[in-house]
């Protein structure tokens, strides 16, 4: 009788075969897949167990109150050419003083160097990458850009907070320095303009002084020429009325008589001061005074707002023991059944 099951058939069945041997096989190499799985869960265990755990800190910041800057706008007025300072205004400066390459250079030679043991045996370009792959200072969230953080990792967690900790007050400091060379260079500006503003109106009233006396020098050598020693008071009634072309013209002046002209002489020549006489003197100076007695130093401020300290972590970011394990245990018994497999391979070629 012929045999007419059809190749496809045939070929089910040798891989039947074939499937049930390869677990038969497998299941003679049970002992050496559990000693893989048992060797590379072992050697997993003792990296995840014996790795010096590594700790990350973290601060939160945010901009500061109105109230916090209110130290910086004590007297600051648009009226007085001194726009008052916003929250922004202030946070943007320290934002960009903390994420500074100067506040990270800083801190890198005064305060990571020395922690480092033996650092003259490294170069300093390497320990630099180092520090830069544990710090980071950014703000994640782009819905909210006034948002920053600060973390740091280390495998010392309470060493990885108090660094971030003093980079934030290296942050306000920097910032507080900088707001007061920007309050004291706008201010001096200020102060320099009205000071020239001060110095012109003084220079005009001198050289008009000087120019009165000129006029009344003339008229009282043309009142001495007619004999003319008291004022004519019609005459110069008429013409008082038009004193301010005089002071150019010179000509009526000596109406007046020599002896009124001498009196206004002496006054003139004897006088110290032309500052009374300025009409808009005192109020230009009493802005200068304002001016100069802007605070650039101000007490009990804040440029940001520490919505959350950097803090001791406890638990570690790094090793993470679970994963590893699985990882351990998974890539273990994927090794045993491999070698199982190649074994079981080389032995049905035999």
């Amino acid at each position: 009788m012929q045999d007419h099951s059809s190749p496809v058939q045939s070929y089910r069945n040798d891989d039947e075969i074939d499937l049930a041997e390869l677990v038969k096989g497998l299941w003679a190499e049970k002992i050496l897949i559990a000693v893989c799985t048992v060797l590379v869960f072992g050697c997993a265990a003792i990296y995840a167990f014996l790795t010096q755990p590594t700790y990350e800190a973290r601060a939160i910041l945010l901009p500061p109150n109105i109230s916090d800057i209110s130290g910086y706008n004590l007297g600051r007025d648009e009226e007085k050419g001194l726009k008052p300072f916003s929250a922004q205004d202030v946070y943007d400066i320290f934002t960009r003083s903390l994420a500074s390459e100067t506040l990270r250079r800083r801190f890198f030679h005064e305060v990571y160097l020395p922690s480092v043991d033996n650092a003259e045996m490294y170069a300093q370009d390497q320990l630099w990458k180092k520090l830069n792959e544990q710090l980071a200072i950014r703000s994640p969230n782009k819905q909210r850009p006034e948002y920053w953080e600060v973390y740091l990792t280390s495998t010392a967690p309470a060493l990885a907070a108090e660094w971030v900790n003093y980079l934030v007050a290296q942050a306000s400091e920097m910032t507080e320095e900088a707001m007061q060379r920007n309050v004291a260079g706008e201010i001096f500006t200020k102060a320099q303009a009205v000071e020239r503003q001060i110095e012109a109106l003084r220079h005009t009233a001198r050289q008009r002084r000087e120019d009165r006396i000129a006029a009344l020098k003339e008229a009282l050598r043309i009142a001495d020429s007619v004999g003319l020693e008291n004022a004519q008071g019609t005459m110069w009634q008429t013409f008082s009325t038009t004193q301010n072309s005089s002071i150019t013209d010179g000509s009526p002046l000596y109406l007046r008589g020599a002896k009124a002209i001498r009196a206004e002489l002496a006054v003139l020549e004897s006088r110290a001061s032309d500052d009374p006489f300025i009409p808009e003197l005192r109020s230009l100076q009493e802005r200068l005074e304002f001016l100069k007695g802007v605070d650039v130093s101000p007490e009990n401020v804040a440029v940001f707002t520490l919505d959350s300290p950097a803090l001791v972590p406890e638990t570690p970011i790094k090793p993470k023991k679970a994963l590893i394990l699985a990882v351990g245990l998974v890539l273990g018994g994927m090794l045993g059944i491999f070698i199982a497999l190649v074994r079981h391979m080389l032995r049905s070629r035999q």
